[in-house]
């Protein structure tokens, strides 16, 4: 009984993990081809290939086989490395501030160090 509970929970890890390979995969395809060269992360069609395979494998293999583990790992460079370089590249952030203020801006406007 304990066994399928785990395997109940494995699997509903790993379909989170292909929907969120997928979602990765869909990101990667919209950047523009440039944004990968400015940021110096390979290129746009290695990514797809890598995100695609990673999706697929997730998908298709139990999670605990080698296989879909080494796409985890793909998709985990590609979100906390590549995609936040290329967001930096094309300016996609969070879009402008309230007010349209800096960053520097606190609760009550700019922020000049004076008291």
């Amino acid at each position: 009984m304990l066994i399928y509970g785990f395997h109940s929970i494995l699997n509903w890890v790993q379909l989170a993990l292909g929907v969120f390979a997928a979602v990765m995969l869909v990101d990667a395809a919209v950047r523009r081809e440039d944004a990968y060269r400015a940021a110096s992360k390979q290129n746009k069609g290695m990514w797809l290939i890598f995100l695609g395979l990673a999706t697929a494998l997730l998908f298709l293999l139990p999670l605990m086989s080698f296989l879909p583990i080494i796409g985890v790992i793909a998709v985990i460079v590609y979100t906390v490395d590549v995609r936040p370089a290329l967001r930096e590249v094309t300016g996609g952030g969070r879009g402008p501030r309230r007010g349209g203020g800096s960053s520097s801006d606190g609760p009550y406007g700019p922020y000049n160090g004076r008291r």
